[in-house]
């Protein structure tokens, strides 16, 4: 793709977007954490039939022979977290071209937080888990960060946080989203179509094409991307990765040095901070808690999603970023420190919406059976995580100036 940089003075325009970004993830993050809260409270609530009912109410569309039926919860998580993919991969264009991923020597301490943060939490539920074939499909649940949660919590604290640990975190939650994306489409692909992939396929060479003839109307991109997601919603691949694959077809620059994908990814903040990710949390956070027992916390499953975001993930991120820095190859930054590490490592368990998105691709062929223990292990060990991060950063950081 295009290798154009912002020649904006001072980088004021890549400033000013990273702003933009942090102040709508971090509330959309706190309208996340409501959004939550109200679907656990219907959820054990004379309303949890009505609920249940909702979630499973059949919408279709039809187009001559081609049908696509399913249930509400699906669209949300098959149609609407497309939009949010798309979000994601506009942003991951962003940052290899034009921003922190452009530097080698800026994404090695990230880069290696990341890998030990996926590394050492899969490992951890796996160990809890050997042996138990079905449950063994949830091993990428606690590899995932919630960067909306993570960027609200660490926004509590305003000026206190060190510009640069801001830029870490969002560094490593790339990272992450690249490789749930890379998860998804390697181990949770089911009964592939042939036909349905040549289709998307087809689709997406069009956008490549495009964007080399140098077409800059991003319709033109969103027309080929429904058709893609059409195409890979019938193939057995997961819907949701045709949003990243076209997204990085959008083009970087235009003639006028203008960015259609800067535009069109500050258009769709707001609808997927404020509309998509809480619609999300709503349908998929709505666990009934009645009836259950010290017996489902200590489920091999729970156990091992919540002890690998709240031990696994702190771990894996700190000593791998350890051995970047004993090996030398990335230098930590002059106002950063270990505890701030910490503090931003146990954040990182909050893994909240992409864990819940992973944890229905694993057990949605289960029967139920292990699901809803996931999603205690996930509620229960983005809690511990916040909470711990938010102990470490409150004693960690700089005290705030008074006036």
């Amino acid at each position: 793709m295009e290798q154009v940089r912002d020649d904006t003075p001072g980088g004021s325009r890549f400033a000013e977007a990273v702003r933009e970004f942090l102040r709508l993830e971090s509330a959309g993050g706190i309208l996340l954490l409501g959004t939550a809260i109200v679907a656990l409270v219907i959820a054990n609530s004379p309303l949890a039939d009505h609920y249940g009912a909702l979630l499973k109410t059949t919408l279709a569309v039809q187009v001559g022979e081609l049908i696509i039926s399913k249930p509400l919860l699906l669209w949300v998580n098959d149609g609407l977290m497309a939009v949010f993919f798309f979000l994601i991969g506009l942003e991951v264009k962003r940052e290899f071209v034009e921003g922190e991923l452009s530097s080698p020597a800026q994404v090695v301490l990230p880069g290696m937080g990341a890998l030990g943060g996926m590394i050492v939490p899969a490992g951890i539920y796996a160990w809890l888990n050997w042996g138990d074939a079905v449950a063994m499909d949830g091993w990428a649940i606690p590899v995932a960060t919630d960067i909306a949660f993570a960027l609200a919590l660490l926004s509590a604290f305003g000026a206190r946080v060190p510009t640069s640990l801001k830029v870490f975190l969002l560094t490593l939650a790339i990272f992450d989203d690249l490789a749930a994306i890379a998860i998804i489409a390697i181990f949770y692909a089911q009964d592939l179509s042939v036909t349905a992939l040549a289709i998307g396929a087809v689709a997406l060479l069009i956008a490549v094409v495009m964007n080399r003839l140098g077409v800059e109307r991003t319709s033109a991109y969103i027309l080929l991307g429904i058709v893609l997601w059409t195409a890979v919603l019938k193939s057995g691949v997961h819907a949701t990765l045709a949003g990243v694959l076209i997204a990085f077809c959008i083009p970087m620059r235009d003639k006028k040095g203008g960015s259609p994908l800067r535009e069109l990814e500050h258009n769709l903040h707001g609808p997927v901070a404020y509309v998509i990710l809480p619609a999300f949390a709503f349908a998929n956070a709505g666990i009934a808690l009645g009836g259950m027992s010290l017996a489902d916390v200590t489920h091999p499953v729970t156990m091992g999603v919540m002890a690998g975001l709240v031990a696994g993930k702190p771990v894996g991120i700190l000593v791998f970023v350890g051995l970047a820095l004993m090996l030398g190859l990335a230098k930590l930054p002059d106002d950063v420190r270990v505890s701030h590490l910490l503090g931003v490592s146990f954040a990182c368990g909050i893994g909240f919406t992409m864990s819940l998105f992973i944890a229905g691709l694993a057990f949605e062929h289960s029967g139920g059976d292990y699901f809803a223990g996931d999603r205690l292990g996930i509620l229960l060990g983005s809690v511990l995580s916040a909470v711990l991060a938010f102990i470490v950063l409150q004693f960690s950081l700089p005290k705030a100036n008074r006036a």
